[in-house]
């Protein structure tokens, strides 16, 4: 049987490696004829399609695993909400009902306003920003279809990696960050994500924290970051006119993964983000 990835961007088209690696027959959707091409190429069996519009497409009958890791393109010219909610019940509505497998890639942006608490899956929804808004109304769209118990949920912390770094630019160039220093980070390296997804293959709560354990207090994260790319020491200037609660620079939790040790026992190739820092600048210097 056959996988689908629907998102082949940062974290999907790492995914989509590991799957070929394995021998894997792997589906993928996109919007761009060339990139379709190209894909062919490489072994992909490519579909050409929007999820932001109607599915003009037949879907094939040979997939076993959907991966659902759509990102927003604010250049697309759609909502966030079209894309991620719109295009997730066209998606659902497209699948054959043979589907085992629904893995879909949500945020702790789902997540409310705290104050340093450790946080895990029961913990109280109140999204405050966009993003986390649509990835709620996401989950719960797929909590009512015909995957429901078919599916699972990954609720991702800060992902980051090679090509992935946010704020190196802004420390180079000594630019304040518009973020407090204290409250915590909480990250998961792309390559670990990626390998949590293949253990997500099989059966589990519907719902995983997916992080690597160790929030890291903004500040710490930042004075590292500004180390290893030998810049200036960062600089904190949160802008006054944005509601606190309401911005990604001043959140405060911290994500506890013990639901997804306890059930995929995951090996961490960046258990924490000195390794994962270390690694992404490396790769990032290199490029």
């Amino acid at each position: 049987m056959a996988k689908l990835i629907i998102g082949c961007g940062y974290l999907g088209s790492r995914v989509l490696d590991l799957w070929l690696a394995r021998g894997e027959k792997v589906y993928a959707m996109t919007r761009s004829p060339a990139r379709a091409a190209e894909w062919s190429q490489r072994g992909i069996s490519p579909l050409v399609a929007d999820i932001a519009a109607p599915l003009n497409i037949e879907a094939p009958t040979d997939i076993d695993t959907v991966l659902f890791a759509v990102g927003f393109d604010a250049q697309a010219g759609r909502s966030i909400r079209e894309v991620y909610v719109d295009g997730l019940a066209r998606v659902l509505a497209w699948l054959p009902a043979t589907i085992r497998r629904f893995i879909y890639i949500s945020s702790t942006g789902v997540y409310g306003s705290f104050q340093g608490e450790w946080i895990d899956e029961i913990a109280p929804c109140d999204p405050q920003r966009e993003g986390g808004k649509a990835c709620l109304a996401a989950e719960q769209l797929l909590a009512k279809s015909p995957f429901a118990d078919r599916s699972v949920i990954l609720r991702l912390a800060g992902i980051y990696g090679p090509g992935r770094i946010p704020r190196a630019k802004d420390l180079l160039e000594n630019k304040p960050l518009d973020a407090t220093p204290t409250g915590y980070l909480n990250l998961i390296h792309v390559a670990d994500a990626a390998r949590i997804v293949l253990l997500a293959e099989k059966p589990t709560s519907h719902c995983l924290l997916v992080s690597d354990g160790a929030p890291v207090v903004r500040g710490e994260y930042y004075a590292e970051l500004a180390r290893l790319l030998n810049a200036p020491p960062p600089q904190f200037a949160p802008a006054a006119n944005e509601p606190p609660v309401a911005k990604r620079g001043a959140a405060d939790k911290r994500i506890s993964n013990a639901r997804l040790i306890s059930e995929l026992s995951p090996e961490f190739q960046f258990p924490d983000y000195r390794a994962g820092l270390s690694d992404a600048v490396k790769h990032w210097q290199a490029s």
